[in-house]
């Protein structure tokens, strides 16, 4: 399957983007745009191809979808510093792209520095947070407190270990329907997660999920399969490939 209904209305996709069906909204994160100059200034070269594919990855949700609204959950850019010219443009293209398809909004992220700078002649303004349907969105580094709450900023992925050695790491989404907390994996190809196992609240990003039973979330893996509802966080390490 490409997508599942985790909460009336609100469905995970393969697609690695969350969407309010009622109301035609798309959620991705973490697009971390200028990443391979960033790696650049401190001596790492790779070929330039994050930005380039996250554009091709939006046109096929955009196409697939037809939103009237996309919301970007932070860590729109990669630097913390102030972009640079070819930064700026990475960041002003995709948006660009977003406002010529659907209503933008742009929510900051701990990376997001300066973003207001880029985008301010393009008539957005960058917020802290997005409300719609009961629930807020933001990027996670900080816990407004608001729940139901939809979060990035976490990279989740979990490491499905093989029968006889080496195995699969996939990014995930993860729904704690206890604590109504939805984490959404990245939306950049670059990154390929932070592995949650063993688990450990502790060892999360986001303070909200420090302080939630993060190992009864219910895991969706995105795979080259389809998306994949593997159980409970707690029980993944039990699978075998």
């Amino acid at each position: 399957m490409d997508r599942a209904e985790i909460a009336p209305g609100i469905l995970v996709t393969n697609d690695r983007c969350l969407i309010f069906r009622d109301q035609r909204t798309l959620v991705i994160g973490d697009l971390h745009l200028g990443y391979e100059k960033a790696l650049e200034e401190d001596g790492v070269y790779l070929p330039r191809l994050n930005t380039g594919s996250v554009r091709i990855a939006l046109n096929n949700l955009i196409c697939k979808y037809e939103p009237e609204r996309i919301v970007l959950l932070g860590d729109i850019k990669h630097d913390f510093r102030r972009a640079k010219y070819e930064g700026r443009d990475e960041v002003r293209a995709i948006v660009s792209l977003v406002t010529e398809a659907a209503e933008a909004v742009i929510v900051r992220g701990n990376h997001d520095n300066y973003i207001q700078n880029i985008i301010a002649d393009m008539d957005l303004e960058a917020v802290d947070h997005y409300d719609i349907a009961g629930y807020r969105l933001e990027h996670g580094h900080e816990d407004s407190g608001h729940r139901p709450v939809v979060i990035g900023h976490e990279h989740p992925s979990v490491r499905i270990p093989g029968a006889v050695g080496g195995g699969v790491k996939l990014q995930c989404f993860l729904h704690m329907k206890k604590e109504g907390i939805i984490v959404i994996p990245p939306f950049s190809p670059l990154s390929t997660g932070t592995d949650l196992l063993p688990v450990a609240a502790g060892d999360f990003m986001s303070p909200a999920c420090r302080t939630a039973d993060v190992s009864a979330a219910d895991v969706y893996a995105v795979s080259e399969m389809g998306l994949l509802p593997l159980g409970r966080l707690g029980e993944v390490s039990e699978i075998r490939v």
